[in-house]
This record gives C-alpha cells, sequence and structure tokens, in this order.
C-alpha cells in the first residue's frame, strides 16, 4: 500500500530567473524535512539538485530535478528548474505536472526578464503560484521595490502574506500578517521562535492583515458575507478563501526567504501543506476525445509522461505523473499513443540522482520507471480496455538552427544514434537532415542549449563534432521573359542521342494569361514542395516532338528547378512554354530530351534576369525600456526592417524582418547586448529580393565550389 494517499501528497515546481536561489531552497526543505543532514551549496558543488557534472561545470541548474520530502505528515514532491529562457523546455514540462508553483524573486534585482518568461508560462497552464522574495540578507536587498514591481508585473491579487522587520546582513525576523505572528531567526537560521509582532510594527501588520483579508473575500461571495458581518475572518477560513482564489489563479500569497541561511522555509512548507492545493483538489484532466479524469485513487490506473533521460549503465528512465488509480511495480498498462502494452517492472521515487524503489504510486503522486520500450514524452499509459489521452505539452519553437558534423570520418552512424536520444530527451530540440542544404541541422534554443548539446554528445557518446553555419535555403525566379534552343546530338555507334527543343520561360504568377503567340495542347500547375509554383505548357504542333517524350523534357525542367542555375538552389514561380524541337526517327529517345529540356531551361532561365530570393523572419524581441536603443541598433546592422514597437507589460516589444542569413549568431549577442535581459522569437514570415551586391558575391561562391569539384 502507498505511504500517502492523494490528499496527502504535494506536487511543487521552484521557479525563477537564474540566480534566484531555486536549488538552494530545495535543499533548505530537504535539510528541514531531515531527509539530509548537512545542506549543500552551489559553491561547493554538493547540493542534491545540481548532481549532474555539467551542471556543477558551470555553477547552474540545466536540467529540471526530482525531488521529495516528507513534511508534517505530508509528501511534498519538489521539480527543480534551470532559470535560463534557453532550457524553457524543462520549465514547461515540470509546470504541466505540478499543482503549485513557486516563484522566486531576487530581492537585489527584483523582477526580471526571465520572471516574465516563467510567468507567461504558468498562466498558460493556471497553475496556483507563490512568490517568495529570496535573498533579504543581501546587503542590497529591497523587498519594498521587489513587491512593488511585482503587483506591476503580475497584478494587484499578488498580496503580502509577511514582509521583513529588518533587510541586508541583518535579516533574522519575518512578520506574517497571515497568522499575526513574528518569526525571530538565529544567525544559523532553522527553526524560528515565534513572538508578538511588536508594537512598533502593529499599525502596518494590521493594515497589511486587513488588505490580505479584503483579497480573500473578494474572491469567495461566502466570505465576503462573513466579513462584512463579522469585520474579522478567521485563520482557517483566510486559508480555505486562499486555497480557492490560488486554484482559480485569482491570488498570489508573497513570503519572506533568506534560502542561503535557511530562513522562512519552514513557514513556506507549512504553508505548502495547509493551503496548496492537492491533486485532487485542481480541475480534472481533459482528454483529446474531450472526457474529463478526476484525479481519484479509486479510478482506473492512468499516467503521463513528461520527461525522460538517458543515464549512463542504466538506460531510459521515464517520469510520471499519475493521474486516476494506482500504479504498482509489475503492472502492464497500454500506451494510447503508440498502441503497445508497456510493463512497470519497476517504480521509483527521486532525491536528485537517487532512486527508491517504491511499491505502489498513486494518483496525484509523481515518480519514474525504467525501460519502457516504445513511450515517450507526452504519451499517456492507462488501464487496458480504457480511451484516455491526455492533453500534450506544447513546447516552443527553436530559437537557433546550426549544422552539426562529426570531426573525425566514420563516426556518422555515432553521431545519427546520439542526435536520436538527444531528440528522445529534450523535445525541444529539433533534429532534421536537409536534402537541400545537404547537411545535418540542430535546432535548439539559444547558445546556451547548444553548449549543452555538444557537451552531451561528446561526453556521453564519445563523439567529437563541430557546428557549421548552416546553408541559407534561398530561392532563384526570374523577372522578365526568355527563349532558347538546345539541341543534344550523340553518336558514338549505333544508336546515338539526339532531341531539340524551343522553350519559353516568363515569371509565373496567379491568375496571368495564355502565352501570347503560342498555341496552348496541354497544361499541367505544379505546386513545388518547396514554396511557388511550376507551370509546365505543352505549345507543340505539327508533331514536331512526339507527345510521349514531353514527360521526359518536363524531368529535366524539373532537375535543374532542383538545382538551379544561379546558385544551385531551388528556383520557383516559373512558366514553361515548350513550343517546337525536333526528333529523329531512330536516335530519339527519353534520356534525350530530358538533356535537352534541362539545358535549354538553364540557357533561358540565365537570360530571363534570374533574381535570387532569401528567406525573411519575422523577429520579435522583447527586452527592457531602456535597452530598446541598443537592440534596435543590432538589428540595423542586420539589414533589419523594423516594423514597430509595441508596450509589453513592463517590456517594449521590438518586431522587424530580418533576413535568415543575418540571424545566425543572433541569440548569444542578444544576451551579449542585454546581459540576458532580453528574449526574443522568430517565424518565416516569406521570401525576398536579395540585394545586387550579395547576389553577386553569392553567384561567384557557387561558380567557385563548382570549378574547384571539377578540378
Amino acid at each position: 500500500m502507498a505511504e500517502f494517499d492523494t490528499s496527502h501528497v504535494k506536487n511543487i515546481v521552484l521557479l525563477g530567473h537564474a540566480g534566484s536561489g531555486k536549488t538552494t531552497l530545495a535543499e533548505c526543505m530537504l535539510f528541514e524535512a531531515g531527509l539530509v543532514n548537512r545542506r549543500g551549496s552551489i559553491a561547493e558543488r554538493n547540493t542534491v539538485g545540481d548532481y549532474h557534472d555539467l551542471e556543477q561545470e558551470r555553477g547552474n541548474s540545466i536540467f529540471s530535478k526530482l525531488l521529495h520530502t516528507k513534511w508534517r505528515g505530508f509528501k511534498i514532491n519538489i521539480i527543480d528548474t534551470p532559470g535560463y529562457d534557453d532550457f524553457v523546455g524543462e520549465v514547461i514540462s515540470a509546470l504541466r505536472v505540478a499543482d503549485t508553483g513557486v516563484m522566486l524573486l531576487n530581492a537585489t534585482a527584483g523582477v526580471e526578464v526571465g520572471t516574465d518568461i516563467i510567468w507567461q508560462y504558468t498562466e498558460q497552464f493556471k497553475t496556483p503560484m507563490i512568490m517568495a522574495i529570496n535573498k533579504l540578507d543581501d546587503d542590497d536587498a529591497d523587498f519594498d521595490r521587489t513587491f512593488r514591481e511585482a503587483k506591476n508585473h503580475f497584478g494587484s491579487n499578488v498580496v503580502l502574506v509577511q514582509y521583513p522587520r529588518q533587510q541586508g546582513s541583518g535579516f533574522h525576523e519575518i512578520i506574517d500578517v497571515l497568522r499575526m505572528t513574528m518569526y525571530k531567526f538565529k544567525d544559523a537560521g532553522g527553526k524560528p521562535e515565534k513572538l508578538p509582532i511588536p508594537d512598533d510594527e502593529k499599525e502596518r501588520a494590521d493594515v497589511l492583515h486587513k488588505e490580505l483579508i479584503e483579497v480573500i473575500a473578494s474572491n469567495d461571495e461566502g466570505l465576503m458575507e462573513k466579513y462584512f458581518d463579522k469585520g474579522e475572518l478567521t485563520e482557517d477560513e483566510m486559508k480555505a478563501g486562499m486555497k480557492e482564489a490560488m486554484i482559480r489563479h485569482d491570488l498570489f500569497p508573497v513570503f519572506c526567504l533568506s534560502a542561503e541561511r535557511n530562513m522562512g522555509s519552514g513557514r513556506l512548507m507549512g504553508f505548502i501543506d495547509n493551503v496548496c492545493p492537492s491533486a485532487n483538489e485542481m480541475p480534472p484532466q481533459q482528454t483529446l476525445n474531450g472526457t474529463m479524469l478526476e484525479c481519484s485513487e479509486k479510478g482506473p490506473a492512468c499516467i503521463f509522461i513528461y520527461k525522460t533521460v538517458s543515464e549512463p549503465h542504466v538506460g531510459e528512465l521515464s517520469y510520471f505523473k499519475v493521474y486516476s488509480g494506482a500504479v504498482k511495480s509489475g503492472m502492464e498498462l497500454f500506451n494510447e499513443s503508440t498502441s503497445v502494452s508497456e510493463k512497470l517492472h519497476q517504480l521509483f521515487v527521486s532525491e536528485g540522482n537517487k532512486r527508491i524503489n517504491v511499491n505502489e504510486l498513486v494518483a496525484g503522486d509523481i515518480g519514474a520507471t525504467l525501460k519502457l520500450k516504445n513511450t515517450h514524452v507526452n504519451n499517456t499509459l492507462h488501464d487496458k480496455g480504457k480511451n484516455y489521452e491526455l492533453q500534450p505539452i506544447q513546447f516552443p519553437s527553436p530559437n537557433m538552427t546550426v549544422a552539426v558534423e562529426s570531426v573525425r570520418t566514420g563516426e556518422e552512424e555515432k553521431l545519427s544514434l546520439a542526435l536520436h536520444q538527444l531528440r528522445e530527451e529534450d523535445p525541444t530540440v529539433i533534429i532534421e537532415y536537409s536534402p537541400e542544404l545537404k547537411q545535418t541541422l540542430i535546432r535548439c534554443q539559444g547558445d546556451m542549449h547548444l553548449a549543452v548539446i555538444k557537451w552531451k554528445i561528446e561526453k556521453n557518446y564519445k563523439v567529437e563534432v563541430k557546428f557549421v553555419k548552416p546553408r541559407i535555403p534561398y530561392r532563384e525566379t526570374i523577372r522578365k521573359m526568355a527563349e532558347s534552343s538546345y539541341r543534344h546530338k550523340k553518336q558514338s555507334g549505333g544508336s546515338g542521342q539526339f532531341g531539340e527543343v524551343f522553350m519559353r520561360i516568363e515569371p509565373w504568377y496567379e491568375g496571368m494569361p495564355e502565352p501570347a503567340g503560342l498555341p496552348v495542347r496541354g497544361r499541367e500547375l505544379v505546386e513545388l514542395d518547396w514554396g511557388g509554383t511550376l507551370s509546365y505548357y505543352n505549345c507543340i504542333v505539327g508533331g514536331a516532338i512526339d507527345t510521349r517524350f514531353l514527360p521526359s523534357i518536363f524531368k529535366g525542367v524539373m532537375e535543374k528547378m532542383h538545382n538551379g542555375p544561379l546558385t544551385g538552389s531551388y528556383a520557383r514561380d516559373v512558366r514553361v512554354c515548350v513550343y517546337d524541337g525536333k526528333m529523329h526517327p531512330v536516335d530519339s529517345n527519353d534520356i534525350s530530351f530530358k538533356i535537352a529540356g534541362l539545358q535549354a531551361f538553364r540557357q533561358a532561365f540565365q537570360q530571363a534576369d534570374p533574381q535570387l530570393l532569401e528567406p525573411i523572419y519575422r523577429v520579435e524581441v522583447t527586452c527592457p525600456e531602456e535597452i530598446t536603443g541598443a537592440v534596435i541598433g543590432d538589428l540595423q546592422t542586420r539589414r533589419a526592417i523594423v516594423e514597430g514597437m509595441d508596450s509589453e507589460g513592463h517590456f517594449t516589444r521590438v518586431v522587424a524582418r530580418v533576413p535568415l542569413a543575418e540571424m545566425y549568431d543572433y541569440s548569444s549577442s542578444l544576451r551579449s547586448i542585454t546581459q540576458g535581459r532580453a528574449k526574443f522569437k522568430m517565424t518565416f514570415q516569406d521570401y525576398a529580393i536579395v540585394p545586387f551586391e550579395i547576389q553577386k558575391q553569392l553567384q561567384d561562391e557557387h561558380t567557385r565550389v563548382a570549378k574547384e569539384e571539377i578540378s
């Protein structure tokens, strides 16, 4: 039987900008509960959470970690998350299974851009939220400013539950306006002394207590009536009202912390136990077919995979949340996504890199299992005979693309296996081979994300790799009409080869009139896989070319469309009219007319004022107002056209059209310019004309490379 029932399991996720103290707080919580007898530290590289070699090298969290602790009859599952936007996939997957978020705010820095980024996801999931203002023992701490910024950024329902009596190195007392108590800590932190609120703080505490009651009551009509009748609410009534408002994402209580000195974590854990919702108090999960799944340990077994990790010498570890029923080791469940059955050979709860075997996990709990053969992130497993498939996690699109190559020849297969496993572990990584560019591409969130990918490939899979600039998927087209002819003749004993083609090509556009002066015998409109159109006309009269050779001419044209005359890029938006030619009764064949069609098209294309097109992306940068000028200045050096600026909360959103060719190093450049205080996203918009000078450079380079390959 499981040690904790559903109502006694709380799932929290620690959130916040990098450096806000999430991992240190997690360490405090484990220490307070007695699961560790000594608190680790980031500086000493011995925390339970940041156990990965790479995290210890870099000094910050990169992966989300599942921890758990037991506190006053409750089990608290803690997911510690990274704070950099490059690792947002770890944050989103953790938010998907958490029932409460704890947002840490750095009292020395206020609301940082990473906080705003994460907040958008909490609103998407409607996660109940606590705010904890941390680092109040720092000499530069400013509690009041941080609280004002939180209220300005996140709304009037950000409400104080605690405030510090002093800040800086002397910080050791917290006034709690929910319990109307003062907590006084020793220098070493730990369990505080509970004291009456001092007289010099009584007036402020009373005002804040009343404000807290009013915010709670305003979210509940029943409590509002009680408050009007009695002029007060009991602590239990306040807690019940807070829980309901938090579940609706309508109230965000603020606590005080010094995680470094272990001050305030115990009170926060008590609030999590007493007020924050369990999974069975949250709204039911909606399946893809629209049915609702209640979180009850009496229901049919159903779990959702939110994360996978490949561990050396162990295999693939799958992390899941039980959304219904109970799962036991040895149980067999059906994977709704892949239509296969999976056996849960072992069940674990986690303490960082330690796994503890358990026999059973009930609805609401989070655990892990090993070696599921055909199960991946976002898969739902359930009792046979049911039809549950829970809503998948929607991961963000990549912001950065590089091409990857193995340094040593002969390791291409090892690299391919490594990339496949990386994609399995991290859904925010997209791996693809581009036949057009003839490169293997990695699409990821930014340069820090890319550095982690490189580290994993080289350390875990022993493949040395290099990243190179990806080629740009240019397009070629024409701007005027041109005609050409080409005769292919080859005689080498026996049957020869002969085919002659006369061709007109024109720029194609929607609704253009039929070809002037040519009879139309047939037409084919081809929507090209790479965008654009090829319009192919048969205008042959008098049987100059037998109709059986027309498909061969078309093949020749298509072959050159795949490898355009200017730079070898795909061609698009061309109308081709084959209007005359010659054939030989013996020597004409399909290959002859394919070659003649290809060469006639190439010649005509070069005479038709050929134009190179480049992909243009819509780039949106969100940054603090004071650095907007630097952001715009950098964009303009990238041939950007700034289309507008808008206010987005307390930030400025800059929108620009930027050629993809200028975006290669943008992630690292933006981080450098803004000290990590900005974010961006980019989406393909359209193709535009390449400037003449750049087109000439690209043509010359293509010609040079082609000559080198021939020689």
